[in-house]
């Protein structure tokens, strides 16, 4: 048995692997463009879902025939049945192909119909006239594009709230533990760790907003446009009916009410609502930050917070705990700011009638999500949740500080008070045996003054 078979497109015969689905438009792609990632998964599945979505309106619409429908759709069953390993095996293309992503959507229309030749070889399914039937890549693509978006979101979502509750158990079980604060880099009033903790929860609930504000521009999909945005060769109530069946499957409020001049040359909702991706990254990387840094030690660094050994830090030296989760979620995170780059830039090369950077937009934009998803969860899991904080720490740097100085200044004046604190850091004594020399104030009036807790603000009988 030969180990191809040759068919025909209308540039000539191609050779293909006698076991593939594919066709030869999908053969040629898979020469011409071996470079790079595969083509996700979720966007080939966002494809089997369009076609069949179309099959089921074009039935209702009487552009096709119940016969060759209920065959692509059962087809399409058949392969979104398939795990990730046993779908990829016919969905061989790149990201790194054309930039209306046409060879992946024939890839599918290829798929389908051999898949459909094999259920029933005696009802002749073809690629482009009856799977792409009202179709074009121009329009698919890119309504493939915003569904694998919103699910990515969908899984984004929890991740990060999430970390917010981890973040909450700790800021209340911390908000009377008082430490020093940091400004500059520099030594600064006191504050509770758990109100340091707040501000971390609010950036995120506030990137959780943003992302809830902005996502419900992704539900307004392309299809319909076919191939310039006129809807030339698509039934009357097609892309109505597309939407309905693509809500329903992906639990979504989408929409073909769109203008689809807009939606095949820009994808403007992606690149805002990747910029909401973005503001998460930064956020979670100055969090990290912050954590790493006032974990750091134990001996040399700040040491106010113990970390979970989740494995060994070093392969020379014993007994090393590194901050691996949070060294993972910052890498991410530069990623995502690449990412963003990338999403903006081709976001922008809408020419015309048709945005050429399609595929390497969507998988920047998956990618993104992806990273902060997995990242968030590993540092709310095996980060925040096992962290304690080491009050001894906490208290001798508190105790050291000169800048609770500034509790004295509205009862000596922040001239004196400012002697007092640099004649300390002169000295190398203490705050309260600078203030008592001073002469300003009594042992009495230092201790009633100089509360720790009372200078942060927070309700000591809460």
């Amino acid at each position: 048995m030969s180990e191809y078979r040759t068919e025909e497109d209308t540039l000539g015969p191609v050779k293909i692997p006698a076991d593939a689905l594919w066709g030869p438009q999908t053969e040629r792609s898979r020469n011409n463009f071996p470079t790079g990632q595969y083509m996700p998964l979720a966007i080939i599945r966002a494809l089997l879902n369009i076609k069949k979505a179309a099959a089921q309106a074009n039935m209702e619409t009487k552009a096709i025939s119940e016969e060759k429908g209920n065959l692509i759709v059962k087809a399409i069953d058949e392969l979104l049945a398939l795990n990730d390993e046993e779908l990829r095996k016919d969905f061989p293309l790149k990201v790194y192909q054309t930039g209306s992503g046409t060879q992946t959507n024939m890839n599918t229309n290829e798929v389908v119909a051999h898949k459909a030749h094999e259920i029933n070889p005696d009802i002749e399914i073809l690629p482009n006239d009856d799977v792409n039937k009202g179709q074009s890549s121009n329009d698919t693509f890119p309504t493939a594009m915003n569904v694998v978006a919103l699910e990515a979101l969908d899984k984004l979502k929890p991740a990060v709230q999430h970390l917010i509750d981890e973040l909450k158990a700790k800021e209340e079980k911390y908000m009377k533990t008082v430490k020093v604060g940091r400004t500059h880099l520099q030594d600064a009033v006191p504050l509770t760790f758990g109100q340091e903790l707040s501000g971390y929860v609010a950036s995120l609930e506030h990137d959780l907003d943003y992302i809830k504000t902005l996502e419900p521009t992704l539900n307004e999909l392309a299809i319909g446009g076919t191939a310039v945005g006129t809807g030339l060769n698509a039934a009357e109530g097609m892309p109505e009916k597309i939407a309905e069946k693509l809500s329903e499957v992906y639990g979504l409020s989408l929409t073909a009410d769109s203008n689809k001049f807009y939606g095949l040359a820009n994808h403007s909702g992606l690149d805002v609502v990747h910029g909401a991706l973005k503001t998460l990254a930064a956020d979670m990387f100055k969090l990290a930050q912050d954590i790493r840094f006032l974990a750091s030690g134990p001996r040399a660094g700040y040491g106010e917070l113990n970390i979970p050994a989740n494995e060994p830090g070093s392969s020379i030296m014993p007994g090393k705990v590194n901050p691996t989760q949070a060294e993972a979620v910052t890498m991410a995170a530069l990623r995502v700011f690449g990412n963003d780059t990338v999403v903006t830039m081709a976001s922008s090369q809408g020419n015309f009638e048709m945005n050429v950077y399609k595929p390497v937009l969507i998988d920047a934009f998956l990618e993104s999500a992806d990273l902060m998803t997995g990242t968030i969860m590993g540092f709310a899991d095996k980060m925040i949740h096992g962290m304690t904080v080491n009050e001894e720490r906490m208290e001798e740097l508190v105790d050291n500080s000169l800048m609770t100085v500034t509790a004295l200044s509205p009862h000596i004046g922040y001239h004196d008070s400012a002697k007092i604190a640099q004649a300390a850091d002169k000295a190398g004594s203490t705050l309260k045996e600078a203030a008592l020399k001073s002469g300003k104030l009594t042992e009495e009036q230092y201790d009633e003054w100089m509360d720790m807790l009372k200078m942060t603000n927070v309700d000591r009988d809460k």
